[in-house]
């Protein structure tokens, strides 16, 4: 295995408890790990205005992957690269989740829209889809409804209830690779920490892909290595393993 010189980590259901905490534990090694001078990147489904303030707190110097590599951003907030998701894609999907009775929730370049959408839909610059319901025949007719526009989407999860959409070709191990040529390290230098669907393409791409204890069976069967979970500083014990 190459020498780890970068850390990506998904944030909800990795970094982050379950109420949205950092423990100290993770933020130790977080700290040690920048210390020895490797990177500790975002790479996250959330957007830069509710992945900031994490950030800060860490004092993370290097680059954010945010909306699952729909945008990359420099540590101090400047925006490098952002992919669009047709607005027409948009309305469609709004309209499929009428049909299916499901929460959803949108991401415009500026704004996260939360079982609501603009009326004028494709007046704006959209980023990413989310569907979210408890009902697992509507997520599988969902699901083969998607599959119609399969050339034009990129569709994961970031949890078992739900289904994320961007554009395709959109993901996190392709906004990773962007990162990683920026610094001048390649993919195998990636250590990649995560939970979900929408962190199995960079699980699968980095040279060490950690799925966390809580991670999703499929995620799990894609890493090299499967950690504590992100109640019990999973993130921790897997960079006092493979890179302190």
């Amino acid at each position: 295995m190459k020498e780890i010189k970068l850390i990506a980590l998904d944030m909800d259901g990795t970094l982050l408890d379950n109420h949205g905490n950092i423990s100290p534990a993770n933020r130790q090694a977080i700290k040690e790990a920048q210390e020895k001078g490797i990177s500790v990147v975002f790479s996250t489904g959330r957007t830069m205005m509710t992945c900031r303030d994490y950030a800060e707190s860490l004092q993370l110097s290097s680059y954010l992957v945010t909306v699952n590599g729909a945008e990359i951003w420099t540590g101090s907030g400047e925006l490098l690269e952002r992919n669009l998701i047709e607005a027409d894609l948009v309305r469609w999907m709004w309209e499929l989740s009428q049909k299916y009775s499901t929460y959803f929730w949108c991401v415009t370049i500026d704004q996260v829209w939360r079982n609501d959408i603009p009326a004028d839909i494709l007046a704006h610059q959209w980023l990413k889809f989310g569907f979210d319901t408890d009902d697992q025949a509507a997520r599988e007719k969902i699901l083969q409804e998607l599959e119609t526009e399969r050339d034009r989407v990129e569709i994961t999860n970031s949890s078992p209830t739900n289904i994320e959409v961007n554009a395709k070709g959109v993901n996190k191990a392709q906004g990773l690779k962007s990162v990683c040529r920026r610094i001048g390290i390649s993919m195998e230098n990636v250590m990649a920490l995560g939970d979900s669907l929408n962190d199995l393409a960079m699980i699968k791409e980095a040279g060490l892909g950690v799925a966390m204890g809580n991670a999703q069976p499929v995620v799990k069967e894609a890493a090299d290595w499967i950690t504590a979970t992100n109640q019990e500083d999973g993130v921790a014990q897997a960079i006092r393993h493979w890179v302190l």
